[in-house]
């Protein structure tokens, strides 16, 4: 018994044998090429966003900008039309229609 037990450590010792790679591993690299699209990648995602920024600000510049000429418009358009009703409470319809005076 103690020879098959020593048999069967001896076979379990032996050393296994590992594949040899048969890619070579410089053709599966990117390399400086990928590097190099990468980069422009990159870049042109960096000037992208920066002008994007660029525009949203001008939009919300041009905005503003709008939003105070409509209030001062309204607000002309509401003082135009305080004149006009002041203009007519002040004229008489009728002469003979004057309200009793107070005392």
């Amino acid at each position: 018994m103690h020879d098959v037990l020593a048999a069967l450590a001896g076979a379990a010792a032996t050393p296994t044998p590992t594949p040899t790679p048969q890619v070579d591993p410089e053709l599966v690299t990117p390399g400086v090429e990928g590097f190099v699209i990468t980069a422009l990648v990159a870049v042109a995602v960096i000037l992208l966003v920066w002008d994007m920024l660029r525009r949203i600000r001008r939009g919300r510049v041009r905005a503003d900008i709008e939003e105070e000429l409509q209030a001062e418009l309204d607000a002309q358009e509401q003082g135009d039309r305080a004149v006009e009703a002041t203009d007519t409470d002040d004229q008489r319809v009728d002469p003979g229609d004057e309200p009793p005076a107070r005392t």
